[in-house]
């Protein structure tokens, strides 16, 4: 049951001669690795000892596949806020919020398990007040790497922390069973844990107090409000049908899989007869096949696509499932979890870079905190149903029923495809104009504005520019706009016109940064297609609203013509 969303294990396809340790040269990076890793392995730890203890307080196999749910829902509800604010507001800062809101609420579950003052549903609330603090540090903690580290480094840097987070996954497990099954009572062993992983968070918090941080981008306008920031992100969602196929992906696949994570302890217990040492190593075991696919990954993508990787990890997983529901033998179960972690990893992994090279850097942590929210969704939504299935029937039941869903689905989400073709340069693009000044005393908040552009098209042309004008509409709307359309003259077949509306004149301000050089490549290929003397006209307008008394000195003008 994985408290984080899955680490990026992304390396672009980027030629790296060095050895891949390089950027644990670079002091801070090194030190937010190490107590990085700490803090995982806490985290894993929790996963385990939350778990086990859950198994103590109750026999409902709902309560415990909720546990599940209390690590996932949170994301499903605040991954898109969780996106927004570490897009506008400081990163760090952030991040030593939350890590602090972390250890406080781990902390104080520690202080009620050991005084034997949990019941099932406390112990349900601090996990989801734990996972709140995670669902709001994950986007702004994935999106500092950039920052961390020189570009050329980054591949190395992802695997880094791919390494990191699969290597507490096949550590914390094991380390946090032993812990739990070494004390005589489990609020005591479990407490251990609690405590221990609390004291990890304060590593995190040193490193991020130490870090002096030093934007690569700060935009010259107002940063924008979070409803706004949400909105902006959602709409960049649905108008990018790359990383629209991603969350297909993402959603498809751990809806059916989360069957594994919810249900693992209950089959530990009631089908294996183990000890919270026992479900350890088989949540251990995931892990330890998180880490050979982390390390062999790289290898893999440049012998198969994606499509394939992903294929293939979703067939295996059908036999998983169907293992865990019909087979009684914990060294089969073993053997199948450790390829089962390798796969798991490298469908979330290769499902992570593709939301990563799919966006620019205006927006990223945004498509973060959406990709999260769909993750977690599928998660948090599929252990409630497989845990309410097992509940009324029987773990066989609900295993053999996720086995059957994951092969029904198959066709439908490889129709989805990922990591195809060229990958688009996000590259901020420089404009070589400076954008208009108003002509009226206006607030830059006002709107909604219009914008206008007519060009002039040699009927032969007509074909050729409507293809490369309606990839345009994808781009206006990604970066902002609200409407648009492409008119052609009744009259004059040869002139048409382009007309797009924004929300206010600094959202539309806002757009002129976002644009990236495959943005700037459609924009060009659009006004190469133009022919006139003059370049195609644009014209600014924004809503005139009715004033109850008008000011005589005024410039009747509302309207604002210039060069694109």
């Amino acid at each position: 049951m994985p408290l984080e969303s899955p680490n990026i294990v992304a390396e672009p396809p980027i030629v790296d001669k060095s050895n891949g340790f390089a950027p644990l040269k670079i002091p801070l990076f090194r030190d937010r690795w190490i107590a990085s890793t700490v803090s995982s392995v806490g985290t894993w730890m929790q996963d385990t000892a939350g778990t086990w203890l859950m198994t103590s307080l109750t026999t409902s196999p709902l309560l415990i596949a909720l546990m599940q749910t209390a690590a996932s829902l949170p994301v499903l509800l605040l991954g898109l806020l969780a996106g927004a604010t570490a897009d506008i507001f400081d990163r760090r800062k952030l991040l030593i919020f939350w890590q602090a809101w972390m250890l406080a609420s781990v902390g104080v579950l520690a202080v009620l398990t050991f005084v034997g003052y949990i019941s099932p549903w406390a112990l349900l609330a601090f996990t989801f007040l734990l996972n709140i603090g995670s669902a709001m540090n994950n986007p702004a903690w994935q999106a500092i790497v950039p920052e961390l580290v020189p570009r050329e480094l980054i591949p190395d840097t992802v695997s880094l922390n791919a390494a990191s987070n699969n290597l507490a996954r096949a550590v914390g497990p094991a380390l946090g069973g032993l812990m739990v099954a070494g004390f005589q009572r489990v609020y005591t062993g479990a407490g251990s844990v609690f405590a221990l992983n609390a004291v990890s968070f304060a590593g995190v918090i040193w490193v991020l107090v130490n870090w002096k941080r030093i934007p690569l981008f700060k935009s010259a306008l107002p940063s924008e409000r979070i409803a706004g920031s949400i909105r902006s992100g959602l709409r960049y969602v649905r108008y990018a049908p790359d990383l629209q196929s991603s969350l297909v992906r993402a959603f498809t696949f751990t809806f059916f899989i989360s069957a594994i994570w919810s249900l693992l302890a209950v089959v530990a217990k009631r089908d294996l007869k183990q000890g919270p040492l026992g479900y350890g190593i088989l949540n251990g075991s995931l892990g330890l096949g998180a880490v050979i696919a982390a390390t062999t990954l790289h290898r893999v993508r440049q012998r198969f696509s994606a499509d394939q990787i992903l294929a293939t990890s979703t067939l295996y997983n059908v036999v998983v499932l169907l293992v865990m529901a019909f087979v009684r033998s914990p060294s089969i179960l073993i053997a199948t979890l450790i390829l089962s972690g390798a796969a798991w990893t490298s469908t979330m992994s290769t499902i992570n870079v593709s939301v990563q090279l799919s966006v620019p850097a205006w927006v990223q942590a945004r498509a973060l905190g959406t990709y999260m929210t769909t993750f977690q969704g599928g998660m948090a939504l599929g252990a409630i149903l497989w845990g309410y299935i097992a509940e009324h029937t029987s773990t066989t039941t609900a295993l053999s029923t996720a086995a059957c869903g994951l092969l029904i689905t198959f066709p439908f989400a490889r129709r989805f495809h990922i990591l195809q073709g060229p990958l688009p340069d996000h590259t901020p693009y420089q404009a070589k104009h400076p954008a208009p000044q108003l002509a009226l005393d206006t607030d830059p908040t006002d709107g909604p504005v219009r914008i206008s552009v007519d060009y002039r098209v040699p009927i032969e042309n007509y074909a050729e520019f409507t293809t490369a004008i309606h990839q345009l509409r994808g781009v206006r709307l990604r970066d902002g706009a609200i409407r648009w359309g492409i008119y052609r003259d009744a009259i004059d077949p040869t002139q048409l016109n382009e007309t797009f509306v924004m929300e206010s004149w600094l959202d539309y301000l806002r757009s002129r940064e976002r644009i990236t050089a495959a943005d700037e490549v459609i924009r060009a290929r659009v006004r190469a297609l133009h022919q006139h003397d003059e370049p195609p006209k644009t014209t600014y307008q924004i809503y005139a609203r009715e004033v109850a008394n008008p000011v005589p000195s005024h410039s009747p003008a509302s309207a604002i013509e210039t060069k694109p």
